[in-house]
Formats: structure tokens, sequence, C-alpha cells
């Protein structure tokens, strides 16, 4: 089967040790097969790259948590990447949960199979492209907006960083929310991007802001913490999505508990949440932000523009059409 994996792991050089060619799989029995159109490139493959969270006794294997492409019953799908115990309200809180692509073979590739409850039916109004866009990056986006930071209507919400997709995505969302959306980005270019996909307005990193915000979209980590805690009202949210630039910034638990600042963790989301994305995505006509679309041949290309910074919204890979 042609796909893409994980050989080897190094830390300062992560693609050295990604593999395209043909891979023998053996499928977990009962699980559903997906012929796979199209995906979309994450943090978690590069992470995945660099052997974080993944063991060197899984290797080789096959990257990527996000598909849409054709069920073995002829449907059109998107596959929910969270492996979870089917009972649980919320399958995120299993603490034997895993994301494919850590202890099960992942989307990179012709093929994947994953249990039938995971996949849910591509809408119509979709592209393979834009549904492939969903499953990671607008899923955690979408549940920090909603579920996690007790926002409503007409609030204020801060996003750290620009142009990656999550960013991108809850800048999205946010608009079609209702909430007013700010964006920080290090560039000119990265401001001028985040006002044209939805932002009212922007600044540089660290910069004053007008007023305080209701929410803080955080996946920068150390570099912007701090700025973070002291953008936010008193009994604001901060909603922590990743830490890019590392994980272990000052707490300023003195700033947290005086001001009354809740700090939400917050990761992917369940398939019934994917489901009521994808319907507000079409219901209120929100387009998936794509950056470039590109043969599965030049997978490393989208894998390299992701782990450099250098990308605009999602990078999508097509395995067929």
């Amino acid at each position: 089967m042609r796909c893409a994996w994980v050989e080897s792991f190094d830390d300062r050089d992560p693609l050295s040790g990604l593999r395209l060619g043909e891979l023998d799989v053996t499928p977990p029995e009962g699980w559903a097969r997906v012929d796979v159109v199209a995906v979309t490139v994450n943090h978690h493959d590069v992470w995945s790259l660099r052997g974080i969270g993944l063991g060197a006794d899984r290797l080789p294997m096959i990257l990527g948590t996000d598909a849409a492409g054709i069920a073995d019953d002829g449907r059109e799908v998107v596959v929910h990447a969270v492996i979870a115990d089917p009972d649980l309200p919320d399958e995120t809180l299993d603490p034997h949960r895993t994301l494919l692509s850590e202890r099960f073979h992942g989307t990179f590739a012709e093929h994947v199979w994953v249990p039938r409850r995971n996949l849910v039916e591509k809408h119509p109004a979709l592209s393979f492209e834009q549904a492939a866009c969903l499953p990671t990056a607008y899923l955690t986006a979408w549940r920090g907006l909603t579920r996690d930071s007790g926002l409503h209507a007409g609030d204020t919400v801060l996003v750290q960083g620009a142009t990656g997709g999550v960013a991108t995505a809850a800048v999205v969302l946010g608009r079609a929310l209702g909430l007013e959306m700010w964006v920080t980005s290090r560039s000119a270019g990265g401001r001028d991007f985040a006002l044209a996909v939805g932002a009212s307005a922007v600044f540089e990193p660290g910069s004053r802001l007008p007023r305080q915000v209701d929410a803080v979209i955080e996946t920068v980590g150390e570099a912007t913490w701090s700025h973070s805690l002291a953008c936010l009202r008193p009994g604001g949210t901060v909603v922590v999505f990743g830490a890019t630039t590392g994980a272990m910034p000052p707490a300023q638990l003195s700033r947290i508990f005086f001001r009354s600042l809740r700090v939400i963790g917050s990761t992917m989301g369940t398939r019934d949440e994917l489901v009521a994305l994808q319907e507000f995505v079409v219901a209120h006509g929100v387009c998936p932000v794509i950056g470039t679309v590109r043969p599965f041949a030049a997978l490393p290309d989208a894998v390299a523009a992701l782990a450099s910074g250098h990308m605009r919204g999602k990078e999508v890979v097509l395995l067929r059409g």
C-alpha cells in the first residue's frame, strides 16, 4: 500500500525520518476501510517525526490524523481520528484514548482503517479537500470556542499567532460564531493574512491592546503566556491548544488566582462535535482556509512548510483525484 510513514526519529531534522513508498499493513479485525482521497498535515505529524508521543517500538508508523475519502460501503466520509471507548459521553477523556498514527496506522495512505463509529458522512456541499481540514485543527478550535471557553456572541477573543491551522480555524469559526477576533503575528504578512480570513484587529506580539479580552486562544506557549494572562479581563479564560515554543513558562499563579482567571486545556473533540462542526460550517457558509494542495509525492514539502511556520491555512495532500 502506498503511504508515508515514520522510519526513525530526529528532533533536529524531523523530515529525515519520513519515508514514502509501499508498506504492508494488517488492519484491525472488524474495522472499516476508507479509500483516502485527501489528507491534511498537522503539528502532530511533526511531533511524531521527532519521537514525541510515539515510541520506537511502534515503528514504522504511518502518519496522519486527518482524512476524507470513500468508505467500504460507498459513502463519502470524514474520518474522526480519536480512537476511544465509544460508551463514554466524551471519548477525549478516555484515559486510554489514542489518535490515529499513535498506536494505529494513520491517514497518509491509500487506505486507512478505523472503527465504523469513527466515520462521519461527508456533507455534499464540502469538497474532499475542505472536509479533510475539519477533524483536527477545526475540531480543536470548535470545541475551544464553543464548549470550553464560555464565550457568547459579541465577546472578544485574542488568538496568539496567525497563519497556522488551528489559529486560522479559530479566526474563521469565531467570526461565524459572532465573536470579535483579534490576532497577534510576528510578521506584517501574517497580520494581513489574519485580516483577510476574518480577524477584526491585528497586533504585534506583546502589544498593549485597546482593552482586555474575554478569552485567549493559546497555541504558542512560553513565548506568549505572560501576554495572554495580562490581556485577560478578570474572570476571563485562556484556552490552551498547544505550546509550540515550549511548555514551561512561569505559571504566574498569583495573577491567575487574584484575577479569577480560568486556564482550560483543550484538544480535538468528540465524534458528535465533529458532526456539529460540519453542520455549522455548511449552514454558515464557512470555507476552511487551504494554503496549498499538493500531490502525494510532495507530502514532505507540506510537512516542511508546517515545520518551518511558512504556511497559510491548511496544507492539503491528495492521494487520488
